[in-house]
């Protein structure tokens, strides 16, 4: 848990004043009693960010609460998906402001750096939670670029050979680009009914909203971009693999037919019955020879017909 106090920029504070920020991530046990006890935040607000498939929605108390939860993206060194996006409640209430986040991100510390690097003065707490959806939009996008580094690299692994390891890659992109794309339609819908409910509009620079509002279309155009680019790579591979298998079974099949011939004939002079060739002492040639001579006219049938 970390007080901040906005003179252009975000500084560090020893303790709790009235109109700082109240940033808490992965929220021990004495923290949450600090915010329920100290600073009387709704235990049930605390309960519902602690849910990680919380959608992007706000809730208002009748004592004046107010809840933003919003979706964030994280990443996650997991052999299942390597990105993921979180929920990330901000509590407002007269002059208290708490963002609770029960996960660690990369975004509010940045948030923060850059705060302090522009010399960014923030009005209010409406204003600072357009601009923590603004922060969110912008690691959504730089995420994104990874992601298509990943795509663009297992592109030119699967050019050389197709192996079951970097269809998984591209499934695991896959995943990571449902999940953002899922978070950030959500936060666009929330975030045009934050414009329009009237404390925000009233207390937010329009140029800010703009921003915020670019940000996130942006960002989802480009996941649903990416997501459409994978999966036809994945199709594509698919018939590729398809293919293989298609050629590799009528190859395969075409050996089968012409190993089967002199079998056939080794078959039919095997038998224990009378036949042309029973008292001729080149018999064994002459069964070989024609047996070789099927075989390699076949051979040629099947090569002329594409099937070997």
């Amino acid at each position: 848990m970390t007080f901040y106090i906005n003179d252009k920029g975000y500084e560090v504070s020893d303790k709790w004043v009235p109109n700082s920020w109240v940033s808490v991530e992965c929220p021990t046990s004495e923290e949450r009693n600090f915010l329920i006890s100290g600073l009387e935040v709704p235990d049930s607000f605390i309960s519902d960010i602690e849910d990680n498939d919380e959608r992007p929605r706000r809730d208002e108390e009748d004592d004046g609460w107010q809840l933003v939860v919003i979706r964030v993206p994280v990443r996650r060194n997991d052999s299942r998906i390597d990105f993921t996006t979180v929920p990330l409640g901000i509590i407002i209430r007269d002059d208290v402001c708490v963002t609770i986040c029960n996960h660690k991100t990369d975004m509010l510390d940045d948030f923060v750096v850059y705060s302090i690097r522009k010399k960014i003065t923030v009005a209010n707490f409406y204003e600072l939670t357009l601009r923590l959806m603004l922060s969110a939009s912008v690691w959504y996008l730089k995420y994104l670029k990874n992601i298509n580094v990943q795509i663009m690299n297992s592109e030119s692994e699967l050019q050389e050979t197709v192996r079951n390891d970097e269809i998984l890659k591209l499934q695991r992109v896959e995943n990571s680009l449902v999940y953002f794309l899922t978070s950030l339609k959500g936060n666009d819908v929330l975030f045009y009914r934050l414009i329009h409910t009237k404390t925000f509009r009233d207390a937010c620079d329009e140029d800010l909203a703009e921003d915020v509002e670019i940000e996130l279309k942006q960002a989802e155009e480009t996941t649903s971009i990416y997501r459409n680019i994978i999966h036809n790579m994945s199709n594509s591979y698919s018939s590729v693999i398809s293919n293989n298998i298609n050629a590799t079974m009528k190859t395969l099949t075409s050996i089968n037919i012409i190993l089967m011939l002199p079998t056939l004939i080794a078959s039919v002079f095997g038998m224990n019955v009378v036949n042309f060739l029973e008292g001729s002492k080149f018999a064994f040639f002459f069964i070989i020879g024609g047996s070789l001579l099927l075989s390699f006219l076949m051979s040629l049938f099947f090569r002329r017909k594409d099937l070997l």
